[in-house]
């Protein structure tokens, strides 16, 4: 066993079960930041570098149940062993193609770690190419989602749909489930005749509901971004290189919805060169999907509240498309490098809508994402402020929040105004490039950012600022702060209701989706009742079918207690599952005293909401 594969066993198994004080800096050992801390695996001794899936699903028994034949490739050419990370699976065999021959392998499946799964250690014998899993998956896996048919928006077929990220891969395939290994994959897919199977490789929309689908993903990508989802969904194109892929009684909508997709596409492709993934499609999930996108390569997973009837909410299409260079082709090598993927792929995101839908609409979304920073930095620990928090000891879900998002995008913002756009696009294509299909660290970027853009502008950026950003809390001064002209007369118009009432100074006719949201979000804490009711009767907030417009309201109305809403929240928290329109309402119902009233309605979602939500609110509700 080697020293690097110790620490990397060591410190991931302890981090697991070790108080989270220890994040203050009570480890023993120094942070590593090569090592990641969330993966049992071993791929210092020998790598996974390609996945052949063959999987049956049965929903009658929420299972998948097949095996993977995992391809290996020796970094020490005498490793004995392969460590795997698993969740809840259970191992029904193991066996090794070693000279030509199938034969059973000596394996050890570890108890189980909170946060962490088992480690699955197969003894390799000498010359093992290949090594195959029979195995089956948990009803209550972490990384799948199971849906009865009253559940979808069709309510007549079951729907399961997967979330890898970040550590969930392995409660559904066992692997080295870390970002830093890349894998090609292969799968074979046996669905009831009434459905389809879609996943993060290569479909195709005129596949044959036989029951049985085959893919193939030819690129290498971490485990994180193995998607897997089967219903009943149909497809419809948007464009040459764009489709959506949803249930019949939404496909129309989300395609009109989604149509600017082909141009966002061709727009990004201008800046970056050619996107290396074949087709760029989305598929629409049920309103229980927990977040608003997950951007697996060539199917984008998207929430279906963004579907509002306007565009308004696409910059979530850009932002998951934008993933397809940061992320899915540059990709941080640990979940405390998360930065690298969220701050460049935000970055990118304003890039897009500002070039699709103007510089006015960006601005707008740069100072809302600003004010949602700022609203995080106040009630975030210190440690946590920074681009690169020491996550040993918890659970990688704690790195996502608007540091790596808005503040990593920040920096990249000011990067391009030091040097300028032009000059600073011609780095970002050649960083993309350089970096292709490889996973980095945070110190990898540091080392080639400093023999490249530092070299070339040393007047313009310097090493000690770039690392200030990194490795300091809080935004540094002198930072970029958006600004917006039209928010300008929207903080005219509010202050003149909150002084005497009047709404003569809100344009509701031209009211942007953005100017609504900052509207409401920067109204004092409390209102009175009559203040309430003037709001709702001239807008119709409570009726908003706008999710974003209807939460931001949702959260003023349970602060000030303003009951005609009271139908409306409820309807509301039992109609969605996305993780970041629910969860502050039900912080908000506790904060305001009312535990009792947001665990009745917790009941009665529960059915809806994925396990990863649940364990979210639950925890919200328990404190």
């Amino acid at each position: 066993m080697s020293v690097a594969y110790l620490k990397r066993f060591v410190g991931a198994a302890c981090a697991a079960a070790i108080s989270l004080s220890a994040n203050a800096g009570s480890f023993e050992q120094p942070f590593d930041g090569s090592i990641d801390y969330h993966s049992y695996g071993n791929p210092d001794q020998v790598v996974v570098t390609h996945l052949n899936l063959d999987l049956d699903v049965n929903f009658a028994e929420k299972q998948l149940q097949g095996s993977v034949v995992l391809d290996l490739k020796y970094v020490q050419e005498n490793a004995e062993k392969l460590v795997l990370d698993t969740n809840q699976l259970a191992i029904n065999g193991v066996s090794v193609l070693a000279d030509g021959s199938w034969v059973a392998a000596k394996y050890n499946l570890a108890d189980a770690v909170v946060d962490m799964g088992s480690a699955l250690t197969i003894q390799l014998p000498k010359g093992a190419m290949k090594v195959k899993v029979e195995y089956s998956t948990h009803p209550d896996a972490g990384g799948l989602q199971w849906l009865d048919p009253e559940q979808t928006a069709g309510k007549q077929q079951p729907f399961l749909y997967t979330q890898a990220q970040p550590t969930y891969a392995r409660t559904f395939v066992p692997t080295q489930d870390s970002p830093a290994v890349r894998v090609t994959y292969e799968a074979t897919i046996r669905t009831p005749k009434t459905m389809r199977a879609v996943m993060s490789a290569e479909n195709d929309p005129n596949a044959p509901w036989n029951g049985e689908f085959h893919f193939k993903m030819p690129q290498p990508i971490p485990s994180y971004l193995i998607a897997l989802a089967v219903g009943d969904v149909k497809f419809q194109s948007m464009g040459p290189d764009t489709g959506v892929y949803a249930e019949e009684s939404i496909l129309a909508a989300a395609a009109k919805e989604f149509e600017d997709t082909q141009a966002m596409l061709d727009k990004v492709e201008l800046k970056l060169g050619e996107y290396a993934w074949g087709r760029y499609d989305l598929l629409i999930l049920p309103p229980s999907f927990p977040w608003g996108g997950m951007e697996n390569p060539r199917l984008s997973f998207i929430t279906p509240t963004v579907i509002a009837g306007d565009k308004s909410l696409v910059a979530l299409i850009a932002h998951e498309l934008a993933h397809s260079w940061s992320g899915n082709t540059v990709t941080n090598a640990t979940w405390r490098d998360i930065w690298l993927n969220e701050g460049f792929t935000t970055y990118l995101t304003h890039r897009i809508m500002e070039d699709v839908y103007g510089e006015r609409r960006d601005a707008m979304e740069r100072v809302l994402g600003y004010q949602d920073l700022e609203a995080a930095l106040e009630s975030m620990p210190v440690a946590d402020q920074r681009l690169t928090p020491d996550l040993r000891g918890r659970h990688p879900d704690d790195g996502f929040s608007s540091v790596p998002y808005d503040k990593g995008a920040l920096f990249v913002t000011e990067l391009e105004q030091r040097v300028g756009r032009d000059k600073f696009d011609v780095w970002l294509k050649e960083y993309f490039d350089h970096f292709a299909f490889q996973s980095l660290t945070t110190e990898t970027f540091l080392a080639y950012i400093d023999k490249t853009l530092v070299a070339k502008y040393p007047e313009r950026v310097s090493m000690a600022r770039i690392k200030s950003w990194i490795e300091k809390p809080g935004i540094p001064a002198g930072a970029p702060h958006p600004q917006s002209d039209a928010f300008d007369l929207v903080d005219t118009a509010r202050d003149q209701f909150l002084t005497d009432g009047s709404l003569a100074k809100v344009d509701a006719k031209k009211y942007t989706i953005h100017e609504w949201l900052y509207f409401l979000n920067n109204m004092p804490d409390a209102l009175t009742a009559d203040q309430m009711a003037a709001l709702d009767k001239a807008f119709k907030f409570t009726a908003s079918t706008n999710n974003e417009v209807a939460h931001s309201w949702l959260r003023i109305c349970i602060r000030n207690g303003y009951a005609p809403a009271d139908e409306r929240l409820e309807s509301y928290l039992t109609s969605i599952g996305r993780r970041k329109l629910i969860v502050p309402l039900y912080k908000d119902l506790v904060a305001k005293g009312e535990l009792e009233r947001a665990k009745a309605i917790y009941e009665k979602a529960k059915p809806i909401y994925h396990q990863v939500a649940r364990g979210t609110i639950e925890s919200v509700l328990e404190k």
